[in-house]
């Protein structure tokens, strides 16, 4: 059976599971009965904000929690049976009862009697109760973020962050594992609101694929940060929360996957809480073999002599096979009611080896066509360590509050290469590649919260952030006329990065009737020290010093409950990466060269959106305009060369013209039925951009960077709910075309499937997906320049499945009633692990 046959079999299988399990979805789905009631204190006077938890004595899987209104009353929707029903309020002592829920209606009302030391409630100030029952939404928009709540994603279960990142509305995964906002790539990462050793140092798609799905709580997506944030990331911040249980006793789970391309992983998580004490501890690590495929074929202008190539075709298979380990651990000490202090650990591994084949093919204009072979083996070593330690104090339960932490980390990459070359069979030269990278980061910070008032809040702080990056490279080569390795001068070097930043931030918000608003201005200081030295002796010292304010506004306005506009400001900068400033030519591979460029320098940002949000019982519906106008752009410069009678294509980052984004970015999520939910992406960008580059030694004539045009990024996922324990998803990506006088690249889109079904009496969950499911997920594009054509393929990851199983034990009761004061600005709770500055 050929491997066409296998793939229309393996697409008429697919789609007629799904044709079944959505009619199973149809003729199983369960009904619910609506429900309401009120909560009362021994006066007969209604209590706002209680919460009141239906517990199923039959099948917890139906148990349903929820809150009262300002009026003491609740609405719900739950399956007929027999509850116990507890009902909770602040400064009010727990009340049980016991009922059965037969039909729709009035259930009647709940008293519950004060604490003996409750006196003068203000029950209008409290910020209510934080259920810890699984979110009803997957997507919540706040004022200067958007949240998303993997947990309800099943497509990416058993996976890691890249495979979540897929999924996530307004966010992009390229093939290669690049991740990009709104068409930008400059995005910044986080991880529980601070830089992470978890992401290691330029690692890209592999960090990524190092941070299970199953330890993430939410995704912060912020499109435009507020100054309270690093000014760091055009494109805007992704804020990884990990989990970390916040329920009485002990509680934890426990996650196993098998997938193929081979992929096993076992992950935990594990709290307890007891008194004035709380730790936990997440782990796991796992095994994965992938793939990678790239193409490029390239015809050239204008040959003149008979040696000059007019044809060449370049293939790279590369297979790789990685084993990766994490381990974080932290310990939380309450001293008094009011302040806490707390101490965490993080260590992380990630281990590699791939083997690589790439076919060179050349057409010349009269001389004989030549092929060429290049063996790649190569190693990966990463090892990073973190510790953060920090303290907590409330002044008041008014919300004026004081937040101090430190950051330490390192990170330690090794990277390994022995490459081989033959031409036509015969042998031509042998390089050993070995490459070390040391980051070592401290980040400090402060941060102050004062309330103003009822409506207002002033916030302030301070954040130091001081890196150091260790880079040596070493390469060796023997040839079959040198058969003795010596180095190559131009390619050894060791390189030293440094960057220290001082930021200060200020922000005032406050609300005048429906309208609310809030101000900010960030001061960063920033000093870079560059220092290379390589083996030929060519030495570059560099020292960049920038001072830069950064201000951001943000306005909401309220037309009803859950329903307003929101309309927003901000400055940002997009410094250079620093491997992008080491000017030295990499040389992973001798015909396509990185060279990185000591004059970089960062392009800035000006970012306005305006959008409007509405957030109801069974959708939420958020259209956002934007406009990103960006100087300074870095823009990548390709080039050809001829080296050794070779073709050699450069790749450099250069400061070029000007980037202008604009479009609507529209999400929504919608419960159609009881049993179809839908949530939706849908990217509509255009862009402009401008700049040319010539350098008459390398180059015929200027390259130009011209362009404009539109673009789609389109993104929807259903959820089958077939009965209150299995639940199947299908989602479709599609990324439209862009085009430039420098580049075009093609469509793209990709289809996924999920299934998920709880067990055990709701304590297990099985769940099966498959990624890219016709096997479609790959980049192509054409490159032009003034001597050249090429057409490039790109996939970096083939079609996938995973089989995955979670068990969850001892799993607490409490339900968290923080005291904290409502965010006047905010749709949504905030929460004690964000720290974002």
């Amino acid at each position: 059976m050929n491997q066409t046959e296998i793939i229309n079999i393996f697409t008429r299988k697919t789609l007629g599971l799904t044709f079944v399990l959505s009619a199973a979805a149809l003729a199983f789905g369960q009904e619910k009965v609506g429900i309401s009631g009120t909560v009362v204190n021994k006066s007969n006077q209604p209590v706002p904000y209680a919460s009141v938890t239906f517990s199923n004595k039959a099948n917890k899987l139906l148990s349903d929690a929820t809150l009262t209104d300002e009026k003491g009353q609740y609405k719900l929707e739950i399956t007929p049976g027999n509850y116990d029903i507890s009902i909770e309020a602040i400064d009010y002592k727990k009340n049980m009862v016991n009922k059965q829920i037969t039909a729709a209606g009035n259930i009647g009302a709940f008293s519950i009697e004060p604490e003996a030391s409750a006196t003068n409630l203000k029950t209008q100030d409290i910020q209510g109760v934080v259920i810890t029952a699984p979110s009803t939404k997957p997507y919540k928009v706040e004022l200067d973020k958007r949240t998303y709540d993997p947990s309800q994603d099943i497509v990416s279960r058993g996976g890691n962050l890249q495979d979540v990142l897929s999924n996530v509305p307004s966010v992009s995964v390229d093939t290669d594992g690049t991740v990009s906002m709104r068409g930008s790539s400059n995005v910044r990462f986080l991880i529980n609101g601070k830089p992470s050793a978890l992401l290691g140092i330029d690692d890209g798609a592999n960090a990524l694929q190092s941070i299970p799905a199953d330890q993430i709580e939410r995704i912060e997506v912020i499109t435009n940060p507020s100054s309270k944030f690093e000014a760091s990331g055009t494109a805007g911040i992704l804020n990884i929360i990990l989990k970390k249980n916040k329920k009485m006793g002990f509680n934890g789970s426990v996650t196993g996957t098998l997938g193929y391309l081979p992929q096993t992983n076992m992950n935990t998580n594990l709290s307890w809480r007891k008194g004035k004490f709380t730790w936990f501890l997440n782990g796991g690590g796992g095994y994965r073999e992938s793939k990678n495929t790239n193409r490029n074929t390239s015809w050239f202008n204008n040959p003149v002599e008979n040696t000059d190539e007019t044809y060449t075709d370049q293939e790279s298979i590369t297979k790789s096979k990685s084993n990766n380990y994490n381990a974080s651990g932290g310990l939380t000490f309450d001293i008094t009611d009011r302040t806490s202090v707390n101490a965490s650990g993080t260590v992380r591994s990630f281990d590699s080896e791939n083997d690589g084949r790439i076919n060179y093919f050349y057409q010349y204009l009269n001389a004989p066509d030549a092929f060429r072979q290049r063996l790649n083996k190569g190693s990966n070593n990463n090892l990073a360590f973190q510790g953060d330690f920090g303290l907590d104090h409330k002044f008041d339960d008014k919300g004026q509050n004081l937040s101090l932490s430190l950051s330490l980390q390192r990170n330690r990459s090794y990277n390994d290469t022995d490459v081989n070359d033959q031409s036509n069979n015969i042998f031509l030269l042998e390089d050993d590649i070995n490459q070390k990278t040391v980051n070592k980061s401290i980040v400090g910070k402060a941060d102050y919260e004062l309330p103003i008032g009822e409506v207002s809040k002033l916030e302030a702080g301070y954040r130091l952030d001081v890196n150091n990056n260790d880079y040596n490279n070493m390469v060796l080569e023997s040839t079959a006329a040198s058969p003795i390795h010596t180095y190559l001068g131009n390619y050894s070097y060791n390189a030293l990065y440094k960057e220290m930043f001082n930021a200060f931030y200020l922000q005032f918000k406050s609300k005048i009737g429906k309208l609310g608003y809030q101000l900010g201005l960030r001061d960063e200081i920033s000093k870079i020290d560059i220092d290379y030295l390589n083996l030929n002796g060519l030495g570059k010292t560099q020292t960049k010093n920038y001072n830069n304010l950064f201000p951001s506004v943000f306005l909401s306005y309220d037309i009803a409950k859950d329903n307003q506009f929101l309309i927003n400001y901000s400055r940002r900068i997009d410094r250079p990466r620093s491997f992008f400033l080491i000017p030295n030519p990499s040389y992973s591979d001798n015909q396509n060269i990185f060279d990185g460029n000591i004059d970089l320098n960062p392009s800035y940002v000006d970012s306005y959106e305006f959008g409007y949000s509405i957030s109801k019982k069974s959708f939420t519906i958020n259209p956002t305009l934007y406009y990103r106008h960006t100087t300074d752009d870095v823009k990548m410069l390709v080039y050809r060369t001829n080296e050794n009678e070779l073709p050699v294509f450069h790749t450099k980052p250069v400061n070029l013209g000007t980037d202008d984004r604009y479009g609507l970015d529209f999400n929504f999520n919608w419960d159609a039925t009881k049993w179809l939910r839908l949530m939706g992406n849908l990217d509509l960008f255009g862009y402009k951009t401008t700049g040319s580059y010539y350098d008459a030694a390398v180059m015929d004539k200027a390259m130009s960077f011209e362009g404009s045009g539109f673009s789609t990024r389109a993104r929807l996922t259903s959820t089958f709910k077939v009965d209150k324990t299995f639940n199947f998803q299908l989602q479709g990506f599609y990324r439209g075309g862009q085009k430039t006088q420098s580049q075009d690249r093609k469509d793209m889109y990709a289809i996924n499937f999920g299934a998920s079904k709880t067990v055990l009496d709701g304590n297990g969950t099985i769940s099966f997906n498959i990624q890219d499911i016709f096997n479609t997920r790959a980049m192509r594009s054409t490159t032009y320049s003034a001597d050249f054509t090429r057409d490039s393929y790109m996939q970096w990851q083939p079609r996938q499945f995973a089989l995955s199983f979670t068990y969850r034990f001892k799993q607490g009761e409490k339900i968290d009633q923080p005291k904290r004061k409502k965010d006047i600005n905010s749709n949504a709770a905030g929460d004690d692990q964000q720290a974002p500055m």
